[in-house]
């Protein structure tokens, strides 16, 4: 195939949700579809033997949560789907939004009796602003939830967004039958606790008497609510959509199977291919015929029994080739990748080549961070890599002075994952470790133990903000460091950073130094 055909049949996407909205589920069903796994595992049984093929770290197995983005390909109607899960725990929320720069498209999962949850709208929010085009498609509609259009009113409402159902359910909970597949003219007839649904039947119109012999007393209320759809909503404009502008709308039940290959049929249809991204100097499309890409996720330990640690790269232009010289942009020099790997999850193979759209793991001793480039010569350095503000700090401290050096490397290591982030205070030399959730200091402590073989306890520090400074007048800058250096931390790049013990503080530190400029979300800048 040409460079332009393989990237005509890719679609990388992320799906994202809160936590417990099926996400994880909804992976595994579409990797059944794409042959890609034989069984689904059991994701809400901690006790169970199996687990789901996206949830491979053990404190995941553990808590039956993700807590890491995992990469998974496979190959469907001659489309190459790449699948970017994420984590749904608002704490490990970073991790998600820096997969949403890799991700050219997103599948948003909604529980349909809880409707649109508090991480939902900040995800949602992240994908409106960078016009990402966005499915959402409703979950569990064979157990009790809300009604139909007050659901999608709410998306609409609370998500800012303008939606277009493409299948409308027949019922909800006991009572739900199946859904019409508007996009297909189709219906869909759902039989609980059956994981391989009826094939579609073909209902070109709704009106035929065929809707009274499989839906039965329904026919006639689903006929009159798709017709207040139509006037509702407009018609589905696949333009509109690739823009952000519309969302399309899906239902079902990921748990039985069920809406699953209709929500995966008609986005390889209407999703985008690899899109162009922005560079400082320039805008790379993905038909460029030198190759760029960038990393914007670090595994450590990614197999523990070799201490493996993974660079994540989207490709962004050209073709990735093994044993070929790349030029690192950041480091100034070439880099050459004898066993590059794609993914399923925790399981990698060799791959010789890589295209637009693909992710490629690249064996890292140290000499990748979050949002470094990789080209053929070109300096570049592409924009929207964010790293955000901690606002959860706690000192670290070693607990076994046998083991201070797995500490230190393995907090090294888990720093540049990019999930946590590592100060060092001026006024006592303390380590402290600063995340956007609670729950990242049990995960850390956990993988500090089980993959460095290093114990710590953490002291509470009670801090607001970490905020970055930086000044124009280096003379007022001096100042203000000698002056708060109590409140003074340096990060991993030696970068001065000033911990806000409160709001207040911090609101009365800025009207006292007008001359320094305070940063919360940042791009990685290397």
């Amino acid at each position: 195939m040409t460079l332009f055909e393989e990237i005509r049949r890719r679609r990388t996407f992320a799906i994202i949700s809160h936590p417990d909205a099926g996400k994880t589920t909804l992976t595994e069903k579409l990797l059944l579809f794409g042959g890609a796994i034989r069984e689904a595992g059991a994701v809400k049984s901690n006790k169970a033997q199996r687990y789901a093929t996206s949830d491979f770290m053990e404190i995941e197995k553990q808590r039956g949560i993700s807590v890491a983005t995992s990469v998974m390909g496979f190959e469907y109607n001659n489309k190459k789907i790449n699948i970017l899960d994420t984590p749904g725990h608002q704490d490990f929320a970073e991790d998600t939004y820096r997969t949403l720069t890799a991700a050219d498209s997103v599948i948003v999962v909604i529980d349909a009796a809880k409707g649109v949850e508090a991480q939902t709208e900040k995800l949602v929010e992240v994908s409106r602003m960078r016009k990402t085009p966005v499915i959402f498609f409703i979950n569990k509609m064979d157990r009790p939830g809300k009604e139909t259009l007050e659901l999608l009113d709410e998306i609409e409402e609370k998500l800012k967004v303008t939606i277009i159902p493409l299948s409308w359910p027949i019922g909800a909970g006991i009572k739900f039958k199946g859904v019409y597949n508007i996009w297909k003219k189709e219906l869909n007839l759902f039989r609980p606790g059956d994981e391989t649904p009826d094939p579609a039947i073909i209902l070109q119109d709704i009106y035929s008497p065929l809707l009274e012999k499989y839906a039965d007393s329904s026919a006639e209320t689903l006929r009159e609510e798709l017709e207040l759809a139509k006037g509702v909503y407009q018609p589905f404009d696949q333009q509109k959509y690739l823009n952000g502008d519309i969302c399309p709308v899906f239902f079902g039940s990921a748990i039985n199977n069920f809406g699953v290959r209709e929500l995966l049929e008609c986005f390889i249809e209407i999703a985008p291919p690899p899109r162009a991204a922005e560079t400082e100097t320039r805008t790379v499309f993905a038909d460029d015929e030198q190759f760029s890409g960038f990393v914007f996720k670090i595994h450590a330990n990614l197999d523990p029994k070799h201490r493996t640690r993974i660079a994540f790269l989207r490709v962004v232009s050209g073709v990735f080739h093994r044993d070929q010289n790349y030029f690192h942009p950041r480091l100034k020099r070439n880099l050459r990748f004898g066993s590059p790997t794609s993914f399923m999850a925790d399981k990698k193979s060799v791959i010789d080549e890589a295209y637009p759209g693909d992710i490629v793991g690249l064996p890292d001793t140290g000499i990748f961070i979050i949002g470094d480039s990789l080209t053929e010569g070109e300096f570049l350095k592409f924009r929207g890599i964010p790293s955000f503000s901690p606002e959860q700090f706690r000192y670290i401290e070693n607990i076994n002075t046998m083991k201070y050096k797995q500490l230190n490397k393995g907090i090294e290591q888990l720093m540049d994952e990019g999930v946590a982030q590592l100060f060092v205070s001026r006024y006592n030399g303390r380590k402290i470790i600063g995340t956007v959730g609670a729950l990242q200091f049990d995960v850390i402590q956990y993988r500090l133990e089980h993959e460095y073989g290093a114990s710590c306890r953490y002291e509470s520090l009670p801090m607001f903000k970490a905020c970055w400074i930086t000044s124009s007048n280096e003379k007022k800058l001096k100042d203000f460091l000698e002056a708060e250096h109590a409140s003074i931390a340096d990060d991993i790049d030696g970068k001065p950073v000033f911990l806000a013990s409160s709001p207040w503080r911090l609101n009365r530190t800025k009207e006292e130094y007008p001359d320094i400029q305070f940063y919360f979300v940042s791009e990685w800048d290397g």
